[in-house]
């Protein structure tokens, strides 16, 4: 793999850290109408030290803004960024649930996991596509019948677009029954 391309996971604006304190912020203020430093820390389960240490570098980002009673607020990039990780998190949580049946509380943990990581090109195909494997209409219902049906085992792995010479499902990338 050429070096550039492994080394973009870490040119992402928003780590898996920041995208959780925007989050949780967001999410704060929603169910209390406040969220401060050490209600983040309590909600992600993490020291108050470590909670200061992330929140002091997002407004230094002004990605969050604290009034005088050390309230803290998202700015207006901040809720961009936190409704962008969440209508990510959303579409690879339903595509995950109702389009490959991962179970809701695994596809929960994979959508977490890349929630931040999609680039915007990636997850606005995946909803595009997402949104026609899910409507109601005939050829989406045929594709996902011939999907489910479809062995899961390559007949003869030289043929297959994927595995090309070694049957992927046999090396069990997917967890064994």
């Amino acid at each position: 793999m050429p070096e550039e391309i492994w080394k973009e996971f870490e040119h992402n604006e928003i780590s898996h850290s920041v995208a959780h304190h925007l989050t949780a912020i967001d999410e704060l203020t929603v169910e209390n109408g406040y969220a401060r430093v050490s209600d983040v820390a309590k909600h992600l389960a993490i020291t108050r030290g470590s909670a200061s240490l992330t929140l002091k570098a997002l407004k230094l980002r002004e990605l969050v803004c604290e009034d005088v009673n050390k309230f803290l607020n998202l700015s207006e990039e901040g809720q961009r960024i936190v409704d962008i990780i969440q209508g990510k998190r959303r579409v690879f949580r339903k595509f995950l649930e109702d389009v490959l049946h991962v179970e809701d509380r695994q596809a929960e943990v994979d959508a977490c996991k890349v929630e931040h990581l999609l680039s915007a090109e990636t997850g606005g195909n995946l909803l595009r596509f997402l949104r026609f494997l899910l409507a109601d209409i005939d050829q989406s219902k045929k594709f996902l019948d011939a999907y489910w049906s479809k062995a899961d085992v390559c007949d003869d792995p030289q043929s297959c677009p994927v595995c090309v010479d070694t049957c992927l499902m046999k090396l069990q990338i997917t967890p064994p029954e």
